[in-house]
């Protein structure tokens, strides 16, 4: 079996299902893919009425074929005698693949029986004996017969073709020393490490799409820990199947962010060499022995378990696409593209002025307005710039870079590490910066206190979110910010000041606040996301509260939840009666119709605790809904054993916002909530996420 951590994701982008039905005229390998497993899985009852007509073993429908549905997959310098082509299967959809597992290989079944399932399914599909394939490995390819399948072993009985076809890779290899690496493998080699080789006649279509499937389920898929989870009794594939499918394709399809992998990948290594470690140090331990050694190792062996428990669940909320966005990840491993660069050596202040080109009329009033005023001291100089990027790479701690109006497209991140001043000549509608290209962040500041004002942001096809203050002070005001994905975000320890800013479009939160960090909400609109404001209230031992103001914010027409906070399930959810009249239509958590809140001020509290604690609660209906976990509901219930609870609080009326204020108070973050309006919520004005 490989090792289904060394995660190794592929070039080519596939696309999702939605995208397939959209554009019926996409390129013929993936409709010619989608026609195999058509032809792979067919109707149940057509082959029980075949077989009761034909009780040979072959198959069945070798009548109607006119030929492979699959590809060719060419190799290129295929060593001194040229090796065959195989089958191209690599390039199958998500779908595809979820209908595999779920449909045909894995089913209902629970980890312990997945190689149980396994082999049923290879059994129906895979030809017995008699087809050539190549053993792929790192060092070497060679062409093998396969005279037999051990399908208990998921492995293969194979000869080598004689004369040998091999290529190798750093070394030589000769026929006696392949013949002796077989012998001690006892001439059976695993299923997955075999490529069927081509044939146009489509007699091994299916054979070979078996083999993809295998090979890309102990790669990508299964852990070395999953037969010895406790959730035996829940099903496997909407626990751990379907969520690390959906996050393989999101990777591929650059909609996680950077970071958040490489994060992924290292825990995903750690967790197996803390595996190993506890595998290696319980199987020498001695149940009935009360030696002093033992019992040394035990104490040993229960930290290691520890430790496998944290990383296992630090890996269960990236893989689940809920816990993801509303969890997230809290470090940066990335380092940063530009260091900090202090004050020039000379003393010198520069003034970076950004326009491609201006008027005289614009240059004049650029001069009386913002130019002699800021030149008062002999120690400044002004340099001119086509483009803001180039205007920022050249800023040092103290300078000023005026944008004049006009639209300027960037193709890369935006870092601003120093004490430096942005502001645009003009409106916000009129000084618009815009990138299009795919990267993991917009505008990313760290310095100390850094001025941004009368900008408009427009991110297109991104990764991250559109503006991220990961350390010092950002002072924003009257920007625009078009998101694409996440708006704002205010990592652990950062300042955020933002006043009278217009935020929306996000596909997650229009604000994203961390712990630890200290954030000023004041007249903005915010407006048209997933939620309008996430809170992370994570209450580690290391972790400081968020402290948040929000002073005259009219936060409306999101998706979720005006406000959400994410807090740990201490077991006590506090209880708040409801005041609804048999009038009043509201629109709660399960979705139904609602009257617009014309309401202005906080929200009242409005509770209705949503346990999703087993992928059978009969609360599923009154998930939200969402682009994140419409498809994933199932995969909420991750982690059996503990409860994962929304809290939605809705508003309607004047009466109730007393008491809204002190429910809000109570979660000791925000430092002053007033004057606030919320429209139109979909889920509500303030909720909370239990984990």
């Amino acid at each position: 079996m490989s090792d289904a951590l060394g995660t190794d994701f592929p070039s080519f982008v596939h696309v999702d299902l939605d995208d397939v039905e959209n554009n019926n005229n996409d390129s013929g390998d993936l409709q010619c893919v989608s026609a195999s497993t058509q032809a792979l899985f067919q109707n149940d009852e057509d082959d029980e009425d075949e077989r009761d007509t034909d009780d040979s073993c072959t198959d069945n429908s070798n009548v109607e074929k006119s030929g492979t549905t699959l590809q060719r997959r060419e190799r290129h310098g295929g060593g001194t005698l040229g090796l065959p082509d195989t089958f191209q299967t690599s390039h199958l959809l998500f779908y595809e693949r979820f209908k595999a597992y779920q449909d045909y290989m894995l089913g209902d079944c629970k980890p312990s029986e997945v190689k149980v399932f396994t082999a049923d399914y290879l059994e129906k599909v895979v030809e017995p004996c008699d087809w050539l394939a190549l053993w792929s490995t790192d060092v070497f390819d060679v062409l093998l017969e396969v005279h037999d399948v051990v399908l208990k072993d998921l492995k293969a009985c194979v000869k080598l073709v004689l004369p040998m076809q091999c290529d190798t890779r750093g070394c030589e290899l000769s026929e006696e020393a392949m013949n002796s690496l077989l012998e001690a493998t006892q001439h059976k080699i695993p299923l997955q490490e075999l490529h069927v080789v081509y044939e146009e006649s489509g007699d091994f279509d299916q054979t070979a799409l078996a083999m993809e499937h295998l090979r890309f389920f102990y790669n990508h898929v299964w852990r070395q820990w999953d037969e010895e989870d406790e959730d035996d009794d829940f099903d496997y594939f909407v626990r751990c199947v379907e969520p690390r499918l959906r996050l393989y394709y999101d990777i591929l399809e650059d909609r996680v962010p950077a970071g958040l992998v490489a994060e992924y990948q290292s825990l995903l290594e750690k967790c197996s060499q803390c595996f190993q470690q506890f595998s290696v140090l319980r199987s020498v331990l001695s149940p009935d022995s009360d030696s002093e050694l033992d019992s040394v190792s035990m104490v040993e062996g229960l930290k290691l378990y520890d430790e496998l428990e944290k990383f296992k669940r630090k890996l269960h909320i990236i893989e689940n696409p809920l816990l993801r966005y509303v969890l997230g990840y809290k470090g940066n491993p990335r380092q940063h593209c530009v260091q900090s660069r202090g004050p020039r050596a000379s003393g010198v202040k520069v003034i970076h002025v950004v326009t491609a080109s201006c008027s005289t009329v614009q240059l004049q009033s650029l001069l009386t307005a913002r130019l002699l005023p800021l030149c008062s001291c002999g120690d400044t100089e002004i340099q001119f710039h086509r483009e803001p990027v180039s205007a920022l790479d050249s800023c040092h701690q103290g300078d000023v870079v005026i944008v004049l109006p006009g639209i300027y497209n960037v193709n890369k991140s935006m870092f601003i590490p120093d004490s430096i001043t942005v502001e645009g000549f003009g409106f916000p509608d009129d000084v618009v910066i815009e990138k299009k290209n795919k990267g993991d962040s917009f505008v990313e500041t760290s310095g100390a206190d850094v001025r941004l004002s009368n900008i408009k942001f427009i991110q297109h096809d991104a990764i991250e979110g559109i503006l991220c203050v990961r350390q010092g002070s950002l002072n924003m005001e009257n920007c625009v910010l078009q998101c694409e994905t996440t708006g704002v975000t205010v990592r652990t320890s950062a300042h955020l000041n933002m006043n009278m800013c217009d935020l929306y479009g996000s596909k997650g939160a229009g604000v994203e606040i961390y712990p630890g960090s200290v954030c000023n909400l004041i007249s903005n609109g915010i407006h048209h996301c997933k939620d309008g404001i996430l809170i992370k209230d994570f209450a580690d031992e290391l972790d400081v509260m968020p402290t948040i103001t929000m002073e005259n914010n009219v936060i409306h027409n999101n998706e979720g939840y005006g406000v959400i906070v994410v807090k740990p399930n201490t077991g006590v959810q506090q209880s708040i009666p409801q005041n609804r009249n048999e009038d009043d239509h509201v629109k709660d958590a399960a979705g139904e119709t609602a009257e617009d809140g014309q309401q202005t001020g906080v929200a009242d509290s409005l509770l209705a605790s949503i346990s999703l604690a087993s992928p059978n609660s009969s609360s599923s209906a009154a998930q939200p809904k969402s682009k994140e976990n419409n498809s994933t509901d199932g995969n909420v219930a991750s982690f059996s054993g503990r409860r994962w609870q929304f809290s939605c609080q809705l508003s309607r009326n004047k009466e109730t916002c007393s008491r809204a204020v002190q429910d809000l108070m109570d979660h000791q973050i925000f430092m002053s909530i007033q004057g606030n309006q919320f429209r139109r919520n979909g889920m509500g004005d303030f909720g909370t996420f239990f984990y």
